[in-house]
């Protein structure tokens, strides 16, 4: 066993497991991953992360156990969400251990070599990913995106306006339905005319499906309450965590600001809705509707 400091020791410890961490993962997942390729760079990957980890043996001289939940955590996490999503999450908590790298690259000569090829994993996961719902991101942030905008406003204008939970969610529906099916169909042509790799009935299929799923969760709160002002709360709040999952999903599986994409997104969604709110009762005064 060569000679370390106790605190390197420790910090040593970390690192052996989070390579036991990587590479039972990495195994468990390139059984999971249909394309031949992708499956050979992860075996792979699992294989560099058992020899760090006997690097790093040979200095703490001990065993350490693999983490099973966190295990099970990661490959359950890129079973459902995606593999890019799961590797990319696995990554960051990897950054920690790399500024362990950094600090102990005077000090222990493997440490570089480990580092560089940390840092030629992460590449390498990135090149060989091509998965499907990050293809189609695009079409799933215009039908997201659309929904919020055109119904959190168009809901806060006829809540004011209506103050009857029951029309406003009929109305809501009538709008949210009818606007899907017209947005699916503009990316169907759009995408068509553009001649790109993407299929335009999936991209209108994505596109749909998020608008429709986007109506449902903002006009629910009228379904479930007969208090026009709670209900609007509600809708507002449901438009935020949509946006604030959806965004935090992309920026985790594409390397995007989180911050930056929520706070623009939410200021134009949240924007157009109080617009909405104050044409909404304005009008309702004006014209002296009371329903």
């Amino acid at each position: 066993m060569k000679k370390i400091t106790d605190d390197q020791r420790q910090q040593l410890l970390a690192i052996q497991q989070e390579e036991i961490n990587g590479a039972r993962t990495y195994d468990r997942l390139s059984k999971m991953v249909k394309d031949p390729h992708n499956s050979e760079v992860l075996k792979r990957i699992a294989n560099e992360e058992v020899k760090h980890y006997q690097i790093w043996k040979g200095y703490t001289g001990k065993d350490v156990a693999p983490n099973k939940w966190k295990i099970r955590f990661f490959f359950w996490v890129s079973r459902l969400f995606g593999l890019t999503f799961g590797i990319r999450l696995m990554e960051l908590g990897e950054e920690k251990v790399q500024v362990i790298y950094t600090d102990l690259i005077k000090k222990i000569p493997e440490a570089e070599q480990v580092l560089a090829d940390e840092e030629k994993h992460e590449d390498e996961l990135l090149e060989m990913i091509d998965e499907e719902g990050l293809k189609y991101a695009g079409s799933v942030v215009l039908g997201l995106n659309d929904a919020l905008v055109e119904l959190t406003g168009a809901l806060a204008g006829l809540t004011f306006a209506f103050q009857n939970t029951r029309l406003i969610a009929l109305a809501g529906l009538i709008t949210g339905i009818s606007a899907s099916f017209s947005m699916a169909a503009s990316e169907y042509l759009s995408t068509k005319s553009d001649e790109s790799e993407q299929n335009p009935l999936r991209s209108a299929l994505y596109t749909g499906v998020a608008y429709i799923f986007t109506v449902t969760m903002l006009i629910l709160p009228y379904l479930l309450t007969t208090n026009y002002l709670i209900s609007l709360a509600w809708t507002i709040t449901n438009a935020i965590l949509i946006i604030a999952v959806f965004n935090y999903y992309i920026s985790v599986a594409r390397g995007y600001n989180f911050r930056k994409r929520f706070l623009e997104m939410s200021s134009i969604s949240l924007g157009v809705a109080l617009l909405s709110f104050l044409i909404g009762n304005i009008i309702s005064s004006w014209i002296g509707v009371d329903i």
